[in-house]
């Protein structure tokens, strides 16, 4: 404001020097005044536009801002709702809004379209009350499991849409998928293994095989090969013979449920050495 003030205070003393009897030199001097101002206008405009006064440190940064706000079209009065994971921050960064700042020619209707562009938010509402007021509404999207994928961990929500700004790290608690095509599979299988809660208590991992079918990884080192249909009949044997014989428990490699009314389990060490038994067969009538 004190730039605006050093401008104006010589413009107004050369009016009030100028005769009486001057008035068209009067108008000439407004109408070069007006010009001048005009032009500053287009310059500052341009050096705002183009960023050269937007630097860290720079005295000019707020400038539009406190313009807008001794008009009462500053951002002071922000209000957020539904964030869990993210920072108000990054919010108001994605639609280039400021805390103070200018909200001359601020578009809603955009600023919404930029937040549902962004990954990790399922929908937004922005309404702005004037001249002064933000009240923005969003729905995030819900962290449902961490996919490995070519080394790189992703969290994803129900979908299988990633959201790039979550630290999977931070929510080692989700299960864990790898292989092409995990992400889009992930919510019907988790969806079978609620049915089986014993058996989903001590997955440390599931894996999606030629995007057909998923090998599961146990706590115990213990996988599970599932068949590409009939997932959760194959969940159902499984928690029926570690109930009746304590399967999971005896010391076994891998149990394969690929085949309809057979279950293949490999043992982690030989029976009996002078046969090297490694694998035998459990039928199962139908």
């Amino acid at each position: 404001m004190k730039f605006l003030e050093h401008i104006r205070r010589p413009i107004l003393m050369a009016l009030r020097r100028l005769p009486p009897s001057g008035p068209s030199l009067r108008a000439r001097l407004i109408a070069r005044s007006g010009a001048v101002a005009l032009l500053f206008g287009a310059i500052i405009h341009g050096l705002v536009i183009g960023g050269h006064l937007d630097y860290d440190g720079s005295p000019w940064r707020k400038l539009p801002g406190e313009l807008a706000s001794s008009f009462g079209f500053a951002a002071d009065d922000i209000r957020i709702t539904g964030l869990v994971h993210q920072e108000p921050e990054t919010l108001l960064s994605a639609i280039g809004v400021r805390p103070g700042g200018s909200l001359v020619g601020f578009d809603a209707s955009r600023a919404r379209s930029l937040l549902e562009n962004l990954d990790w938010v399922a929908s937004a509402r922005i309404l702005r009350k004037y001249p002064n007021r933000l009240d923005i509404v969003v729905t995030e999207r819900q962290p449902f499991a961490i996919w490995q994928r070519d080394g790189a961990h992703y969290v994803i929500d129900q979908t299988g849409t990633a959201m790039s700004t979550l630290d999977p790290g931070r929510l080692s608690s989700l299960l864990l998928v790898t292989g092409e095509g995990a992400h889009r599979a992930a919510a019907e299988l988790v969806g079978e293994l609620e049915a089986v809660p014993q058996v989903k208590a001590r997955i440390a991992a599931a894996a999606r095989v030629g995007q057909r079918r998923w090998t599961l990884y146990l706590d115990n080192g213990v996988t599970v090969a599932l068949p590409e249909t009939g997932t959760a009949k194959a969940l159902a044997t499984l928690v029926g013979l570690d109930r009746n014989q304590g399967l999971l428990s005896k010391g076994i490699k891998s149990i394969d449920l690929r085949l309809p009314g057979e279950v293949i389990v490999q043992l982690a060490e030989p029976v009996a050495p002078e046969k090297d038994i490694k694998d035998f067969k459990v039928s199962q009538k139908q």
